[in-house]
């Protein structure tokens, strides 16, 4: 017997934001994880008669979507970002390549994709979510970015992932190792966490802004650490170190009234939507990440996407 729409919603959509979020570090896109999190609860609703209780309705929804998830990975590439693909620049005046818009790139998310009892943000705490863990969880075969997922970001126990994939507890415990091995391999999976009390952020974060605006070098360089690093998909070419960086944004992107920054949140960070001066009006050019430490900005991720603007939940043109 099909259950009836209210019945459904009841049981199953308190789970939603955080069976997007699991999507999400899996698939390493929010488009993708929203596709996805829908296929989960159409498959969820048309099996839904033959839910036998023997496991918890959230188990169940982390089954089906997970299961999802592993087929989708069969035939889509891993989304990396420039510091994936090939080593950085330490000088601003290197021709910088073309944009790259055929290569599917990992995007960042709204701190609101998680919500506030997203499981993770408790037991793993921000690391779980930040962008360098998601990007490191890219260079993980599907099976082995499934199970670390399950295990040490959600804390399923290893017989619930067993059950979850129809798999034996010994493969899950196999498969995890070999995972952590690799993400080992892969290098810092974090940022520095170590960042600012909330003052201190919000002192670096107004600088930046007023920097961009400005079109101010000599204002960046107070706020960037020495080994800052900047990349910016779909541009494959990345900086490292502040003179380098500095030097690169001085040359080729500021530009006096030409930016305009909003405040936001992404991947447990600081993030800024990003508009650009157009002939008509200030016009989505994408979201800025930044990972904040106590000795200032170690790395800005420049998401220049328009369409990230909106996933964000902010308006294409930016109205005065």
């Amino acid at each position: 017997m099909m259950p009836s729409d209210a019945e459904f919603a009841t049981l199953t959509g308190p789970f939603r934001p955080e069976i997007l979020a699991h999507c999400y570090r899996l698939l390493g896109s929010i488009h993708d994880a929203e596709d996805l999190v829908q296929e989960t609860y159409l498959r969820a609703w048309r099996a839904f008669g033959r839910f036998e209780g023997r496991s918890s309705v959230r188990r169940w929804l982390y089954k089906i979507a997970t299961m999802a998830c592993l087929t989708a990975l069969e035939t889509r590439s891993r989304r990396p970002l420039p510091s994936g693909l090939g080593a950085p620049s330490d000088d601003h005046r290197v021709a910088v390549a073309a944009r790259e818009p055929s290569v599917a790139w990992l995007q960042p998310a709204p701190d609101a994709l998680f919500g506030s009892d997203d499981p993770a943000a408790v037991v793993a705490g921000r690391t779980g979510v930040r962008l360098a863990f998601i990007a490191a969880l890219q260079f993980l075969p599907a099976r082995q970015r499934v199970v670390l997922t399950l295990r040490d970001v959600l804390a399923f126990r290893t017989a619930e992932v067993a059950e979850m994939l129809d798999t034996t507890t010994a493969a899950v415990d196999s498969v995890l190792r070999r995972a952590r091995a690799h993400l080992d391999a892969v290098g810092p999976v974090a940022d520095d966490l170590a960042e600012p009390d909330e003052a201190a952020q919000r002192a670096l974060l107004d600088g930046y802004v007023d920097a961009f605006t400005r079109a101010d070098p000599a204002a960046l360089v107070t706020l960037l650490r020495a080994d800052v690093e900047l990349e910016m998909p779909p541009t494959p070419t990345w900086f490292t170190g502040r003179d380098a960086v500095v030097g690169f944004l001085a040359a080729r992107v500021l530009r006096r009234d030409h930016w305009r920054l909003v405040p936001t949140r992404a991947n447990g960070q600081s993030a800024l939507v990003v508009y650009t001066w157009t002939d008509t009006g200030y016009r989505a050019y994408g979201v800025h990440v930044l990972a904040l430490t106590g000795t200032g900005i170690s790395r800005v991720t420049a998401f220049n996407d328009p369409a990230l603007v909106s996933a964000f939940g902010f308006p294409p043109v930016l109205t005065p």
